[in-house]
C-alpha cells in the first residue's frame, strides 16, 4: 500500500508529479514517512534472513540505528507480551504530509490527495482481508457538504407535505368562506423571504454550508404561524362588514404582536450575525436569518396582505373560494346533482338569523373541535389534576436528562453518514484511544537547558506525559558517557552541536532545535521542541479538553515560557467557542428583549409568565434533548436560541390574551384565548412538524441532531400552549375578580324617565328609563 501511494502521480501539462515532488523533506532531503514504515521495512528485512531477535515494543521502539521512535498513535489494537513488547496489533495508521507553499503546489496537493481517496479504494477491492480507511485534509469538508446533496429529495417531499396540509388547514366545507388559496400563498411568502435572502447571500459572496438546511424550518414556524394567525383574526370579523374594515380589523387584531415576535427574532439573531460571534458558519446562518425574517415581515405585510383582501372579495361577492365562480343561490343548486351540490356549499347571509351569524366559520374542523370540545375538557376541574401530575412528570424525566447533559465535539456530528469521516472517526476511537494525539511542546525563548534547576522544571512540566524528546535522550546520553549534567553554557552547545547530534541515533533531532550565533561567536539556543503523549482515553473528550486546558494554564504561570499545540486543539477551540458564544449571545439578547418588551407591554405579568414558560420549555427541551443522545454542540445551541423566539411567537398572544382579560373568570378567559389564538397556534404546529417528519430520514448526522432538537421544541411548546399554561392559569395570578367601584356621593345618577302613551287612549304603552 504505501508503495502505491508513493507512486501516485498527478499529470499536468508538461510535468507528472509525485508523492516525492509535494511531500515535507528531511534535512537530508528525503520525504519524512513515518516511523512506523522503517519498523515494518526492518521486520520484513528481518523475516527475509530468518532472524527472530527482531522485536517491537509499544509504544516506544527502538529502530537499527538506535533511534527511539514512538509508535502509539501509529498501532493501534495493540496486544503486548512482557516489557511491553508487541504481540499483535490490529490497526496501523499511515500519515502522509504534503506541502502547501504556493498555489501551484496546493492545487497539485489537493489532486493528489483526491487520487489517493481512489488509490486506497482500488487497493482495498484487491485486497478484501484488510480493510481501510482514507481521509485527507478535505474530507471533513467534503463530508459536510454531502448533507446538502443527500437532502435534497427530503426537503421536497417535506415541501409538498406542507405544501398540502396548508391548503387543507384553511379550507372547510363551505366554499364561499374557505380559504384553500391562503394556506398555499402563506407558505409562498415564506419561501419568497427565504429565497430572497439566500439570493442576497449569494450576491454579496457569502458562503454556502449545510447548516442552511436549518433556515427554512425557521421561517416555517415563524412565516406561517403569522399567516395563520392573520386568517384567524379574519375569521373574528363581522360579514356585513366592508372588506377595508375588516382587513383593518385583522391588521389592528394581529399585526402588533407579530412585529413585536418579529423584532425579538431580529435581535437574537442579529446579535448572532454580529462581530460577537466568531464562528464563520453560525454568523451567516444567523446573517441569512435576519435577512430571511426582515423580508417575511414585509411580504406579509404586502403580498400576503393584499392577497387576503383579494380573497375578501370574493368571500363578500359569494363567489367560489377555489374557483373564483359566483356561487349560485340555494334553490338553484336544488336543480343540479348531488357532487355540483356538494362542492358549491355555502350559507347565505339572509338564511340565517342574527343570533347565528356570528358563527358561520365555526363549521371549521379546527374552530369546532376546539370551541365545542377542548376548551370545555381542558379546564375541566376533573383533568385538572391529571395534567398537574403530567407536568410534574415531565419535569421529572427533564431534570434526569439535564443532569446528563454533555458537551458534544465528535466531528461525526456535522457531516453525513457512510461517509469517510464517519468511518475514519470510528475506526481511530477503536484502535488509537490509548494514548492522546502527539503534542507538541514548544519553548520560544533562550534558557539555561545547562542549568541543572532549569532542566528539572522543565522534566517536571512534562511529568506523566510520555516524552519523545531531544532534551530527555541529551541527558541520557549524558549520563552513559558518566558526565555531570551541570555543564557550563560552552562545554553544553559544544557538545549538543558536534558530539550529540552527529550520533546516528539522535541525528533527527537537529530539527528540534533552534541555534543562534552570537558577535563574539558564542552559540545559543534560541527555541527548542519536544513531543509529548498522555496516557489518556481520546473517546473520553473531557480528559483532552481538560489536558488541554492545564497545559495551557501552566504555560501561563511556569517559569519556563512555552505554547502546547495539536490539530485537535483548534476543533476543541472551535467547539468550545461554538457552544460558549451563542449561549452568551442569546443571553444578551433574552436581557435585552426583557428589557424592550417591559415597555411595550401593557402588564408586567406578561413578562413574567413569558419568562417562566420560555425557562420551562428550555429547561424541558435540553434534558429530553439529552434522553434523546443529542450532545450540546453547535447545531443545537442553535437550536435552543431558536427554541426561545419559537416558544413566545406562541405563547405570548396566549398569555396576553388572558392577561388583558377583565370582569369574567380566569377559566372564562383562558376558553377565551384558546378560541382566538388555539386555531392558529394548532394549524402552525401540523403543518411544522409534518415538514420536519423528512427530515428525520436523512443520513446525516447533522439533520438528526436538526429534526431531534426541532421536533421537542414544537412538541414542548405545543404541550405548554395546550395544556400546561390553560391549566395553570386558571388557579394562578392574575385575578379576574370585578373590582366593585367605591360609591361617591358627589357622583350623582341622572334618571330620565319617558312615557309612551297610546294617544287614543291613556293606557301606558312603554317606559324607558335611561341612566
Amino acid at each position: 500500500l504505501h508503495s502505491a501511494v508513493t507512486r501516485i502521480q498527478v499529470q499536468r501539462p508538461g510535468f507528472n508529479y509525485t508523492f516525492a515532488h509535494i511531500c515535507i523533506l528531511n534535512n537530508d532531503k528525503t520525504c519524512i514517512v513515518d516511523d512506523i514504515v522503517h519498523v515494518l521495512e526492518e521486520l520484513k528485512a528481518a523475516r527475509s534472513s530468518n532472524r527472530t531477535n527482531f522485536a517491537i515494543t509499544y509504544p516506544i521502539t527502538h529502530l537499527k540505528d538506535g533511534r527511539e521512535v514512538y509508535n502509539g498513535h501509529q498501532l493501534g489494537g495493540v496486544t503486548v507480551h512482557s516489557k511491553d513488547r508487541v504481540k499483535s496489533a490490529e490497526a496501523i495508521q499511515l500519515t502522509y504530509y504534503l506541502q502547501a507553499i504556493n498555489s501551484l503546489n496546493d492545487m497539485v496537493a489537493e489532486k493528489w490527495e483526491s487520487i489517493f481517496c481512489d488509490t486506497v479504494e482500488l487497493f482495498q477491492k484487491s485486497n478484501r482481508k484488510v480493510k481501510m480507511y482514507p481521509f485527507t485534509s478535505s474530507s471533513l469538508k467534503e463530508d459536510f457538504q454531502k448533507t446538502s446533496r443527500v437532502s435534497e429529495r427530503y426537503l421536497i417531499t417535506s415541501l409538498v407535505l406542507v405544501v398540502t396540509l396548508a391548503i387543507l388547514c384553511c379550507s372547510m366545507q363551505d366554499c364561499v368562506r374557505s380559504k384553500p388559496w391562503l394556506g398555499l400563498l402563506g407558505l409562498l411568502t415564506v419561501t419568497l423571504a427565504t429565497l430572497t435572502a439566500a439570493g442576497i447571500i449569494n450576491l454579496t459572496g457569502g458562503k454556502y454550508n449545510s447548516t442552511f438546511l436549518g433556515i427554512p424550518f425557521v421561517m416555517l414556524g415563524h412565516g406561517l404561524y403569522g399567516t395563520f394567525e392573520m386568517l384567524s383574526s379574519w375569521r373574528k370579523t363581522r360579514e356585513d362588514q366592508h372588506v377595508k374594515e375588516r382587513t383593518a380589523a385583522v391588521f389592528a387584531d394581529s399585526m402588533l404582536s407579530f412585529s413585536l415576535t418579529t423584532a425579538m427574532y431580529l435581535v437574537t439573531f442579529g446579535i448572532g450575525a454580529s462581530p460577537f460571534t466568531n464562528i464563520e458558519a453560525a454568523r451567516i446562518f444567523c446573517c441569512n436569518s435576519c435577512i430571511a425574517i426582515f423580508f417575511n415581515y414585509l411580504y406579509v405585510l404586502s403580498f400576503y396582505g393584499s392577497s387576503l383582501v383579494f380573497t375578501g372579495y370574493i368571500e363578500n361577492n359569494y363567489q367560489h373560494s377555489i374557483f373564483c365562480r359566483k356561487v349560485p343561490k340555494p334553490e338553484v343548486l336544488q336543480e343540479k346533482p348531488a357532487w355540483y351540490r356538494f362542492l358549491l356549499t355555502a350559507k347565505f347571509s339572509e338564511d340565517t338569523d342574527d343570533s347565528e351569524e356570528t358563527n358561520t366559520y365555526e363549521s371549521h374542523l379546527l374552530v369546532w373541535f376546539l370551541k365545542r370540545y377542548y376548551c370545555d375538557w381542558i379546564t375541566n376541574t376533573y383533568v385538572k389534576p391529571f395534567v398537574v401530575l403530567f407536568y410534574l412528570v415531565y419535569i421529572s424525566f427533564a431534570l434526569m436528562g439535564y443532569l446528563q447533559v454533555s458537551e458534544g465535539s465528535e466531528l461525526s456530528n456535522i457531516v453525513a453518514t457512510a461517509t469517510r469521516t464517519i468511518e475514519y472517526t470510528a475506526a481511530q476511537q477503536k484502535y488509537f484511544s490509548n494514548y492522546s494525539p502527539v503534542i507538541g511542546f514548544y519553548i520560544y525563548e533562550s534558557i539555561e537547558y545547562w542549568n541543572t534547576s532549569v532542566q528539572e522544571d522543565v522534566l517536571e512540566y512534562t511529568k506523566g506525559f510520555v516524552r519523545i524528546s531531544w532534551f530527555e535522550s541529551y541527558l541520557n546520553y549524558l549520563r552513559k558517557l558518566n558526565i555531570s549534567t551541570g555543564l557550563p553554557k560552552k562545554n553544553f552547545t559544544d557538545m549538543l552541536r558536534n558530539s550529540f547530534l552527529k550520533t546516528p541515533q539522535f541525528a533527527h533531532f537537529s530539527e528540534d532545535i533552534i541555534f543562534s550565533k552570537k558577535y563574539n561567536n558564542e552559540v545559543d539556543v534560541v527555541a527548542s521542541r519536544m513531543f509529548l503523549v498522555a496516557k489518556t482515553m481520546e473517546t473520553k473528550r473531557e480528559e483532552l479538553y481538560d489536558l488541554l486546558e492545564t497545559l495551557r494554564k501552566l504555560s501561563l504561570t511556569s517559569k519556563v515560557k512555552f505554547i502546547v499545540f495539536n490539530p485537535s486543539f483548534v476543533y476543541m477551540d472551535r467547539y468550545a467557542s461554538s457552544v460558549g458564544a451563542p449561549l452568551q449571545n442569546s443571553c444578551i439578547s433574552a436581557l435585552f428583549l426583557l428589557f424592550f418588551s417591559a415597555f411595550l407591554v401593557a402588564d408586567s405579568l406578561i413578562n413574567v409568565w413569558l419568562t417562566l414558560t420560555v425557562a420551562s420549555v428550555e429547561f424541558g427541551v435540553i434534558g429530553f434533548m439529552t434522553l434523546w443522545k443529542v450532545e450540546l454542540d453547535c447545531i443545537s445551541v442553535l437550536c435552543l436560541i431558536y427554541g426561545i423566539n419559537y416558544t413566545i411567537d406562541n405563547c405570548a398572544p396566549l398569555l396576553s390574551t388572558f392577561v388583558l382579560g377583565k370582569e369574567l373568570t380566569r377559566t372564562k378567559w383562558v376558553k377565551n384565548a384558546l378560541e382566538v389564538h388555539g386555531v392558529a397556534i394548532l394549524q402552525s404546529y401540523l403543518c411544522y412538524i409534518v415538514g420536519l417528519i423528512p427530515l428525520a430520514a436523512v443520513p446525516s448526522n447533522l439533520t438528526r441532531t436538526l429534526f431531534r432538537c426541532l421536533f421537542l421544541i414544537a412538541l414542548v411548546t405545543f404541550f405548554h400552549c395546550f395544556a400546561i399554561l390553560p391549566v395553570i392559569l386558571t388557579f394562578l395570578p392574575p385575578s379576574k375578580k370585578k373590582r366593585k367601584e367605591k360609591k361617591n356621593p358627589e357622583n350623582r345618577e341622572e334618571i330620565e324617565c319617558v312615557e309612551m302613551v297610546d294617544m287614543d287612549s291613556t293606557r301606558v304603552v312603554d317606559q324607558i328609563t335611561t341612566v
